[in-house]
């Protein structure tokens, strides 16, 4: 249900667009698009809140099996979920209550794989993460992963760095043109060129790389990180790859 750092819904138009495309557009765009998105409460909260309302009008099929799931999916815990289903029994009923426990037994099973941190924050960006980034990974410190998004035309590639990975300082030459474009799409990361103070990168930053510039990019301690890589077209271009950034001078980020 969830896309960059925005939730997106199609289920109205995947479903109903042809036979209910007004509902379908209700659905998707505003219960989702507008309500879903308010920043007012978190999702969290929401996942919980919308668990509670059917519940209390007794609505136990896939609807709230699939409201569960997005609970767990969100951080919501097994012992939250329970005392969240017990605490509602004394206002809704006893038996609404056994019927919202026994989907969320399954949701929440113990032979059920936990979430990973990955994943979790794979929920939360529009693009894939992808596979490892094993073709280079001697350049990277700690584990990176990369996804094609566009390889006709303009090469576009979404890198996703887990907490604390970063790249070698490297440099993209030229002889004319070249060059790099950045475009953060989740969590926080930083980029940095040689001789200048590190930058941060949230969401929608963008930073243009020149040819022949000597720079490293990468993950902030505490956060996944990913950007969107458009490659510049140039004359006679190649990469440099270079030292390490070493433990010191990353160690000074926040």
């Amino acid at each position: 249900m969830t896309g960059g750092n925005k939730i997106v819904q199609t289920a109205g138009r995947d479903n109903l667009g042809n036979f209910a495309p007004e509902f379908a557009h209700y659905n998707d765009d505003v219960l989702f698009g507008e309500n879903w998105n308010n920043k007012d409460i978190s999702i969290k909260t929401k996942c919980l809140i919308t668990v509670v309302s059917l519940m209390s009008q007794g609505i136990t099929d896939s609807s709230i099996k699939y409201h569960l799931q997005n609970a767990k999916n969100n951080g919501v815990t097994k012992a939250e979920i329970a005392a969240a289903i017990t605490h509602t029994a004394f206002y809704a009923g006893w038996p609404k209550a056994w019927a919202t426990f026994n989907i969320a037994k399954k949701v929440w099973s113990d032979n059920t794989q936990a979430i990973t941190e990955k994943e979790k924050y794979a929920q939360t960006i529009m693009f894939p993460i992808g596979e490892p980034n094993n073709a280079y990974s001697k350049y990277f410190k700690g584990q990176s992963y990369l996804a094609p998004v566009s390889t006709e035309q303009v090469k576009i590639y979404n890198v996703t760095f887990e907490p604390k990975c970063r790249n070698n300082w490297h440099i993209h030459k030229a002889k004319s043109g070249g060059g790099q474009m950045l475009i953060a799409v989740g969590g926080r990361g930083y980029y940095q060129e040689w001789g200048k103070a590190p930058v941060e990168m949230k969401p929608g930053d963008v930073i243009n790389i020149p040819a022949n510039v000597k720079h490293w990019h990468g993950a902030a301690p505490d956060s996944w990180f990913s950007h969107l890589a458009v490659e510049i077209d140039g004359v006679e271009t190649s990469n440099e790859w270079l030292e390490e950034v070493t433990d010191n001078e990353y160690n000074k980020l926040k």
